[in-house]
């Protein structure tokens, strides 16, 4: 297969965060990888990104503001001719550092909430940020940026998306992107607890499609489609290999930020390899790309382009083998295995009972989750 270039660089600059949701992708064990990427070595990978065609460049975390050289980086970035968005809790984000940032060249911002409500919101991510979250919301809009709002959507919020849609617009948000958990990292830790029913999914699409015809031309919402009810796959990041590269706060080249769990695969670091010969050669970028690594039901499906057999890290936490179809496919040999979640969701739902507790994001869970990993 002809391999194209990464034309998405998400930039992982830190594991930090003073935030600790319960839905968080960062890997459940980071507390155990605290290294991280110098500045010339990040302004070197930009470089490298440029030089292959990558254009699109997100800044992310833990929470990026957390670094005091982000500035420099973005404005390396803007000098190279990329197009920087920044992802954010918005804590750290005075009206004084957006300036800096916007003088800097940073082109875009998406903010994140936990929920329409100060309770909700400060209960999912430990902290009492809501009226911060706000402010921030008003600096971004001073500074002239095309505001994105990210909302995750679970069992404890999805029933509030009209106040939450309606909260977007009251702040001026361009954009709002209602994304259903993904079950991988702390959200797979704390399932039990996150899992949507199908009616709660029900209404909040019917909530979602009221509010677009209400506020069409005024503001896009995107409301990302759960996996699990779905009994569809979904291309793993546009396909694994093809578009997005992905470099970890300590320099781990990979092709999807979860990609480190899959056993007995070998990722590169950027402080021993060029971004080129790891997008290109490396063992790990390789394995998944196209369909030839594919075995039954995958390798005879008429979908299997349209899908690529789904996300490997899913594959790989339910059915333990990375090379399985996705699980959440009707066509996987292991869809029990998501149906019978989904069924447990629904009698947790209706008993308002679950056996597991949340397990917040925080240094000393990651430690203890280490240990079992």
């Amino acid at each position: 297969m002809t391999i194209g270039p990464p034309l998405w660089l998400l930039a992982e600059l830190t594991y930090r965060c003073p935030l600790h949701c319960v839905f968080c992708y960062n890997p459940v064990d980071y507390a155990t990888q605290p290294e991280e990427l110098s500045t010339d070595d990040w302004l070197r990978v930009l470089r490298e990104g440029r030089e292959m065609g990558a254009v699109q460049l997100g800044l992310s975390g833990g929470e990026p503001l957390l670094r005091d050289d982000l500035e420099v980086i973005v404005a390396e970035a803007h000098r190279l001719g990329y197009y920087s968005n920044l992802l954010t809790s918005g804590v750290g984000l005075t009206a004084e550092r957006a300036a800096a940032l916007k003088a800097a060249g940073l082109d875009h911002v998406q903010l994140s909430f936990q929920d329409s409500t100060r309770e909700m919101n400060d209960f999912l991510s430990h902290t009492r940020t809501f009226e911060l979250k706000n402010r921030v919301a008003q600096i971004i809009k001073d500074q002239g940026w095309p505001m994105v709002m990210n909302v995750v959507l679970h069992r404890l919020n999805i029933d509030h998306i009209g106040r939450i849609i309606e909260m977007a617009a009251e702040l001026g948000a361009e954009y709002i992107e209602l994304a259903n958990t993904q079950y991988y990292s702390w959200a797979f830790v704390n399932r039990a607890q996150l899992l949507p029913t199908q009616e709660q999914l029900k209404r909040a699409e019917a909530v979602t499609d009221e509010w677009r015809d209400k506020l069409e031309g005024r503001m896009r919402i995107f409301f990302v489609a759960p996996d699990y009810h779905e009994g569809k796959a979904k291309k793993c990041v546009n396909g694994w290999g093809s578009m997005f590269l992905t470099v970890a706060p300590d320099g781990t080249a990979l092709p999807c930020h979860t990609a480190k769990m899959l056993p007995g695969l070998s990722f590169p670091n950027v402080r021993e390899t060029s971004l080129r010969t790891a997008w290109f050669d490396s063992e790990g970028f390789n394995r998944f790309r196209g369909t030839g690594w594919m075995k039954e039901p995958c390798s005879s499906c008429e979908h299997k382009e349209e899908d690529l057999g789904g996300c490997r890290c899913q594959a790989y936490l339910i059915a333990q083998d990375a090379q399985a179809a996705d699980p959440v496919c009707r066509k996987s040999p292991h869809h029990d295995k998501v149906l019978a979640v989904v069924a447990q969701a629904e009698a947790d739902a209706r008993t308002r009972i679950t056996e597991h507790p949340l397990v917040f994001r925080d240094p000393k869970a990651s430690r203890r989750l280490a240990g079992a990993i």
